[in-house]
């Protein structure tokens, strides 16, 4: 009789996760082993910004992360894996900007100091937030590590960095053009630069000659195209290609700015194309980053017409105080009325936009700090051929970090911001001297401090080393845990921060920042677009637990995709993740209903297992191998997949039911035995799917008999090669093919499982009717036959539903049921589908290049399923010609 267990009849998620995550935290089950002499497997967590709630793009990142962690800590590795989150500069100021804008306040309104207290309200109160949805999650991490890309020691370690850098002269200050934030007030990266599609326009400008004796084709001006007219009143030459015949006459000779009523030089610059437009191009140096080149080699005026945050500047005339585009509208209208507009050419062009407010990004002459790249990439390019490289998973994922390394501009690191690490540079009030240290001048009322701050990928970029204690070289995480492990990241911020990790690595480590970086793709929507406020298609990872618990979303996410690739969340893949679990747990409560007190998820000897339990053991062992290299490749689908088939098919629906006879039967001994193995599958199965299903085995696990306190710490299943067995495999498939076989007869007719059947099986394999027989059991309790008959003598009916098995045919006379000329149709039919497979097989197998160059186990395997399509196939006709004769 079924005992009581504390599982519900159904699975319910929240009653299952409900106090599990504390639980496990409370008892320090996250932290290392302690063992140093245990390999060390390390990772650290990409830190969210603290800018908000995590997204579903954080859910399967993380997840990822916790899978691997999970298992390599079940598999005996000294694991540690570093949970912290990211101050993430621009972004942060901008969310907490917004907040007190609603408030009519700004944060000029506020002064530093104030501001700087607001914006670590809003950072305490959103990584409570992040570490409960940690939790939600099932994240393993050891929090008792947790950093903050603006803690202390991250402080100590960017200041550091900076001032190495510095005296090595791989950093720099200067005016150079750069991309500019006007509604942040601050400078952008090249990568923080979107690029979109904008309606514009190409206005064509008359720029007179100042000379009246000077034409060109017959006209006293020149016609300049300019996408931007509010900057006009920055020009200070107009350039022409130096092996251009149809200007060589004008170098040197000067045009009237229109507008602004001042002389500026025709030049020639190889910078020009002379095939675009008309070959001759307005330079306005401050305004543009090719002008400001053409503008250094010639000694040209920078003139900065704009403030910062976009507006026109006293330099600009008459339009000082106006929006830049206001400007621009403003620009035109003179022009036109003054005759000097030639034509206005609607256009859709490319317009960078900032990554983080949206808003049209400027360029714009600035005083900043620069990181020289070429010798820093050189070095990670270098790294990357030898032993200690970083392997990218999928390895075409390095193309991309290569690419990016090869064509390397320097980078801008002055953010015009008050959140983040202030640049450690002082400059004199008196002298104007310039002092960089990692601590302030001894004198600091001499002195001022560099407003601005350092882009948040500076500090992010030390992330892999300075969690584990660097500087400070003998610290033991670093010593013990560094390089670290894996990185798992998506494939849109290598640029922004997987290269920066690799060459500040090597640069101050000496070493890469971690072993591999397994690079996944981003979430999208059942209709495959990007999850976007805008669209209003985004989903809350918080949400999708509540309804279908936590390992559902991880199931899900883990096995929607193939590393690198996008996934698209699809609500009918969480109902089917949610209907697996519950097919698991179902079948654990009827397994663990029916076990003994004295029952032990141990094996029992080998001779004392039927050759069912035989087969499940081999299957297991199989599914372990499967699993195992598949988690060591990232291959997470593939894994899954594996445990999927086992568990539903070769566990659930098959070796489950297979034991129903015994557990019900009068043999304690054999009951026993089928006990311990009923148990000992599912103890190696749940550790199986712990990694990926924390939750929901842990409840299953503690619910039966188990050794130890805790899944999270219990040993990983490995390949038992002795328990490995290929004959009862193929053994009890015979059976299963045999059922299978029966079932299909019975629904091919109509026939319901009650109706009794005589069963007939022609074989002249003395193997196969010894398993029959032996196994007739089985047959009996699945196929339910009155009669059975077994041998190669056996003489079908005339009238018979028939299947073909490996190495057998099956008959079930079912005159009365059924109609010849439907049992001839099927036969054509099956006639049809079996020569499709010959077909196949003989293409492939006819393929040289695929008998030459596949593995000689997979050719080996097309060869065997090749001669078993062919068997069935003369079976299955010779069955079909005796009917069409009958």
């Amino acid at each position: 009789m079924a005992k009581d267990i504390d599982m519900s009849t159904k699975y319910d998620p929240t009653s299952v996760e409900a106090g599990r995550y504390q639980a496990w935290n409370e008892a320090g089950l996250f932290k290392p082993s302690g063992d140093k002499t245990a390999h060390a497997y390390s990772v650290v967590l990409p830190p969210p910004n603290v800018t908000g709630k995590l997204h579903l793009g954080h859910a399967w990142d993380t997840a990822l992360q916790d899978i691997i962690v999970r298992q390599k800590r079940m598999q005996g590795f000294d694991t540690v894996w570093v949970p912290g989150m990211d101050h993430a500069g621009i972004a942060t100021q901008a969310k907490v900007e917004a907040r007190l804008r609603e408030e009519g306040v700004t944060r000029y309104d506020l002064g530093r100091e104030k501001f700087i207290d607001q914006v670590w309200s809003w950072k305490d109160e959103y990584a409570s937030i992040i570490k409960a949805q940690w939790g939600k999650l099932g994240l393993s991490l050891d929090y008792s590590r947790e950093r903050f890309t603006l803690d202390e020691g991250l402080s100590k370690a960017v200041r550091k960095v900076f001032v190495d850098l510095y005296n090595k002269d791989l950093i720099y200050r200067g005016e150079y053009i750069i991309n500019w934030d006007p509604q942040a007030r601050t400078a952008l990266s090249d990568i923080e630069v979107i690029h979109q599609d904008d309606e514009g326009a190409f206005y064509h400008v008359k720029y007179p000659f100042v000379d009246a004796d000077v034409t060109y084709d017959g006209k006293n001006y020149i016609e300049i195209a300019t996408t931007r007219p509010e900057t006009m009143m920055g020009d200070v030459a107009v350039a022409v290609h130096p092996s251009d015949e149809r200007y060589k006459d004008l170098v040197g000779k000067k045009v009237m700015l229109p507008l602004a009523n001042r002389e500026i030089e025709i030049i020639a610059d190889e910078y020009v194309d002379p095939e675009f437009g008309t070959g001759m191009v307005k330079i306005t140096p401050a305004h543009d980053p090719n002008d400001f080149l053409v503008g250094n080699r010639h000694n040209l005026e920078r003139i900065n017409t704009m403030n910062d945050d976009a507006s026109m500047n006293e330099k600009a005339g008459k339009y000082n105080g106006m929006d830049r585009f206001d400007a621009r509208k403003a620009i035109v209208a003179d022009l036109e009325d003054l005759g000097l507009m030639l034509e206005i050419e609607p256009i859709v062009h490319s317009v960078g936009h900032s990554e983080r407010t949206g808003v049209q990004v400027e360029s714009r002459l600035s005083t900043q700090w620069f990181v020289k790249m070429k010798p820093l990439a050189e070095q990670a390019l270098d790294m990357q051929k030898g032993e200690d490289r970083v392997e990218f998973v999928p390895a075409r994922f390095e193309n991309t970090f290569t690419s990016w390394m090869d064509d390397i501009h320097d980078w801008v690191i002055s953010r015009q911001l008050w959140w983040g690490h202030q640049i450690p540079a002082w400059y004199n009030k008196t002298t104007g001297e310039t002092y960089v240290g990692e601590e302030a001048p001894k004198d600091i009322e001499n002195w001022e401090q560099d407003n601005d701050v350092l882009d948040t990928w500076f500090s992010s970029a030390l992330w892999p080393f300075t969690t584990m204690g660097w500087p400070d070289l003998d610290e033991e995480d670093f010593k013990h845990y560094f390089p670290t492990s894996t990185l798992v990241t998506g494939y849109d911020i290598i640029f922004f921060w997987v290269a920066r990790m690799m060459f500040q690595s090597k640069e101050f480590t000496g070493r890469r920042p971690f072993k591999n970086v397994l690079i996944h793709g981003l979430i999208r929507d059942e209709q495959g677009r990007k999850m976007s406020k805008s669209l209003g298609n985004g989903i809350d990872p918080m949400d999708v637990i509540e309804k279908y618990g936590a390992d559902a979303l991880r199931w899900f996410l883990s096995t929607g995709s193939t590393p690198g690739q996008d996934v698209r969340f699809s609500y009918t893949k969480m109902d089917a993740a949610w209907n697996f679990i519950n097919k698991i747990w179902n079948a654990s409560r009827y397994v663990i209903m029916n076990l003994d007190e004295n029952t032990k998820p141990e094996l029992p000897a080998t001779e004392d297992l039927t050759l069912a339990d035989k087969w499940i053991v081999s299957r297991l062992q199989a599914t372990i191998k499967q699993v195992t290299t598949m988690f060591d490749k990232f291959e997470f689908g593939e894994a899954n997949r594996a445990l999927y088939n086992f568990i539903w098919n070769d566990f659930a629906d098959w070796y489950i039911e297979m034991t129903k006879e015994t557990l019900n039967g009068d043999d304690a001994q054999a009951k026993a035995n089928v006990q311990n193995t009923l148990a000992y599958v599912l103890d190696q199965t749940l550790r199986l799917l712990h990694p990926t299903m924390p939750f929901v085995t842990e409840k299953i696990w503690l619910s039966m008999p188990h050794n130890g306190e805790s899944l999270v710490v219990a040993a990983y299943p490995t390949y038992d090669e002795t328990l490995a067995n290929p004959v009862a495999e193929k053994q009890f498939q015979s059976l299963v093919d045999l059922i299978t076989a029966v079932r299909n007869i019975r629904s091919e007719a109509n026939a319901a499982m009650s109706t009794p059947i005589d069963l007939l099986i022609k074989t002249n394999d003395a193997d196969l009717q010894t398993i029959f027989n032996e196994n007739a059991d089985y047959i009996n309790r699945f196929a339910h036959p009155k009669d059975m008959q077994i041998g190669a003598d056996v003489v079908a009916p005339k009238l018979a539903m028939t299947q073909v098995i490996t190495g057998a045919e099956i008959y079930v006379p079912l005159a009365e049921l059924i109609d010849i000329k439907d049992e001839i149709a099927r036969l054509e039919g099956e006639v049809k589908k079996l020569q499709g497979e010959v077909k196949r097989g003989e293409g492939k197998l006819g393929n040289e290049r695929f008998v030459n160059n596949a593995p000689e186990d997979v050719v080996a395997e097309e060869r065997q399923k090749l001669a078993d399509w062919q068997e069935k196939l003369v079976i299955t006709q010779a069955r079909l010609t005796e009917l069409q004769n009958a």
